[in-house]
């Protein structure tokens, strides 16, 4: 059973939240500002974080970005506002996806449920072999989502996570901008491929010796991305 995090401040929606994820069969958890919310998300250990832009005492943005740094979860965004720009940079913070409020709650609950596919994880009868790759010195464990440099864990957000993984499963294909979109961000993500190069710039400073001289991320120019060293 996934556990859903619930925080928003209107307490009428978010208690229709709760009632609809419950049905469901979600467990839910809900937190009525960004404080509470960030307690509960040590706690509860959620697999998805539903989140209001607008809270009493943190900005959304602030808040998604507190969320993901702590832990590799997606987060949706919910918010009155409607322009273009606030779902951009609500996306482009890491957020997987951004709802604007009045919405129906069947396009709640579908959105919620690709998202968790999309970060689903993998079988756990599967061998070792299968949920871990080794590249140099990476050691990337896809159960357990912890990836190791020189035996040393780094924190990565759940963007930067699913683009390694789809880079160290190929290693030595080129894949294009518009690919690491489709394949991270999804066919219906409003930004663009900008959002591609900082996140690869943000993954480059964490896992590079020196970020200017990449040895495992290398930029093929005209083309795309692709992962340098030995192979796996």
């Amino acid at each position: 059973m996934k556990k859903i995090l619930v925080i928003d401040d209107e307490v009428a929606l978010r208690d229709l939240i709760e009632l609809v994820l419950k049905r469901e069969n979600f467990r839910v958890q809900t937190a009525e500002n960004g404080s509470t919310g960030l307690k509960a998300l040590g706690a509860f250990q959620p697999d998805l974080v539903v989140l209001d832009l607008m809270l009493p005492d943190y900005s959304g943005y602030d808040l998604c970005k507190e969320i993901i740094k702590k832990q590799a979860i997606p987060v949706i965004m919910l918010s009155a506002k409607n322009e273009i720009i606030d779902k951009v940079l609500g996306l482009e913070l890491g957020a997987e996806d951004y709802i604007t409020k009045p919405f129906d709650n069947r396009e709640l609950i579908a959105r919620i449920k690709v998202v968790l596919r999309r970060y689903e994880n993998i079988d756990p009868k599967k061998s070792d072999e299968e949920t871990r790759i080794n590249h140099e010195e990476l050691a990337f464990d896809l159960e357990t989502r912890v990836v190791l440099r020189n035996g040393i864990p780094i924190s990565l957000t759940a963007k930067e996570f699913k683009i390694l993984e789809t880079l160290l499963r190929r290693p030595g294909k080129i894949f294009t901008r518009d690919e690491l979109l489709e394949i991270v961000w999804g066919y219906d993500f409003l930004g663009d491929s900008r959002s591609v190069d900082m996140t690869i710039m943000r993954l480059r400073k964490k896992l590079e010796d020196d970020a200017e001289s990449p040895k495992y991320i290398k930029t093929i120019y005209g083309f795309g991305y692709q992962l340098g060293g030995g192979s796996v």
